[in-house]
């Protein structure tokens, strides 16, 4: 396996991109307004749906284990609830800001709508870096969170989830206080938990499967064959190496990875079984190769059929977008493309598979977790997967149809799809 290897922490965001909107939160907003008035809707309805209708603030304070008290900030928004409860992750980062936590908000909102789920979009995270913290500070801090915002959520009210740096763990703490401050078992408060505790088979690898679910879908439209197609997956963490793994199993070559040290390409594919045994819990892979060295921008311009940005957000932009040779992009982190790069990408004849469809499947298996929780029967992982399979089939070709017949990118269509339903649900109650 020939690996070329650059260590890159502080290669993301360059001057050069300054002239595009990079701000997720105004980014969204955008979109909501175009894909509204695409619709014919009034601008009431565009106030209502800009900002999410409720976000907390809260301080959290953690003993360390030094004996120290450390205070963490927190936020939760709770986008629109008039389709019913919201739903949405939270999120352990330094980088969390209150700005893209509503962004996440509306963007959860979207994806609900575009799936038919019975919810609105919820978001929350906490300013923190577990990577440098214990497991009994990250257990301190997870308990912490769930007090601070214990009003405000709830089976029937809003229903956090994993996000980035955060997993069935972090759930089963959360459920655990949870249901010590309402003094009844609340499997239903939370999903993404462990098995035991009431989660669902294939949650964890819900969001890789639906990455893979689309991907296929519109490999069938560009006239590609998984197997045998050459795939670049920026970022290596839950849904990167999942999808690594569903792919390299289809028979795929996985040509290029990244994490947050470094990026690794081979054209003749990747060894994914060893890169995955490899992989620490963070995603980290890359210190282990020290070969030739290119940057992970560079990674993002190699040849390939399909190109997957599963990192972090403003990756593809006016400055790169001209330089893709991928035929396909598929969007399985929130915000790799701006705007501006996603005209060039459509312009250009790639097929992009927007972030609120092609993510979408945690969420949905997330609903199935509820459902299960709700009804206190349980299925099998490939119930599951038949069941988030026909789901993710049908909302992209939805998707596409819409892009077609309404001549807009997928990303505009997928903003139509989604927020039809929950623009209804606002009316039919009046609030506008």
């Amino acid at each position: 396996m020939s690996l070329i290897v650059k260590n890159e922490q502080n290669d993301k965001n360059e001057p050069t991109q300054a002239q595009e909107k990079l701000n997720l939160f105004e980014r969204t907003q955008d979109v909501i307004r175009t894909a509204l008035d695409r619709m014919g809707y009034k601008d009431d309805v565009y106030d209502l749906l800009k900002e999410p209708l409720r976000l907390l603030t809260v301080r959290i304070p953690v003993r360390m284990d030094d004996d120290s008290i450390k205070v963490f900030t927190g936020y939760r928004a709770q986008h629109n609830d008039a389709v019913g409860p919201t739903k949405g992750g939270v999120r352990f980062h330094p980088d969390v800001t209150e700005e893209e936590v509503k962004a996440l908000s509306m963007w959860m909102s979207i994806k609900c709508g575009i799936t038919g789920l019975p919810y609105g979009g919820g978001k929350g995270g906490i300013q923190c870096d577990p990577r440098s913290m214990s497991f009994r500070e990250q257990e301190r801090l997870s308990r912490g969170y769930v007090r601070a915002i214990s009003q405000l959520v709830g089976p029937t009210k809003d229903i956090p989830a994993p996000d980035v740096f955060t997993n069935s763990q972090v759930m089963a703490w959360m459920m655990d206080e949870y249901s010590r401050i309402r003094e009844f078992d609340s499997p239903g408060f939370i999903t993404g938990k462990p098995l035991v505790l009431g989660g669902s088979a294939g949650r964890e690898s819900s969001t890789a499967l639906g990455v893979t679910i689309v991907m296929k879908e519109a490999a069938k439209i560009a006239g590609l064959e998984i197997p045998g197609s050459r795939i670049i997956i920026q970022g290596f963490g839950n849904a990167g190496s999942f999808l690594a793994q569903f792919l390299h199993e289809a028979g795929a070559k996985v040509v290029g990875i990244s994490d947050a040290y470094g990026a690794l390409y081979d054209p003749e594919g990747l060894d994914i079984p060893t890169l995955l045994d490899k992989r620490d819990s963070f995603g980290t892979v890359t210190p282990y190769f020290k070969s030739q060295q290119i940057t992970n921008k560079e990674l993002l311009v190699q040849e390939c059929d399909i190109l997957v940005p599963a990192a972090i957000e403003n990756q593809l932009t006016e400055e790169n977008a001209p330089d893709i040779k991928a035929r396909i992009v598929v969007e399985a982190a929130n915000g790799p493309t701006t705007l501006k790069a996603t005209e060039i990408l459509t312009n250009r004849g790639i097929l992009l598979v927007p972030d609120v469809l092609a993510s979408a499947g945690g969420v949905v298996v997330s609903y199935f977790e509820w459902v299960q929780n709700n009804q206190g029967y349980y299925w099998s992982e490939e119930e599951v997967q038949d069941k988030l399979e026909k789901i993710l089939t049908t909302s992209f070709h939805n998707v596409y149809r819409t892009s077609t017949d309404k001549k807009v990118d997928m990303r505009l269509a997928a903003y139509i799809v989604g927020l039809k339903r929950v623009a209804e649900a606002i009316k039919w109650r009046g609030w506008v």
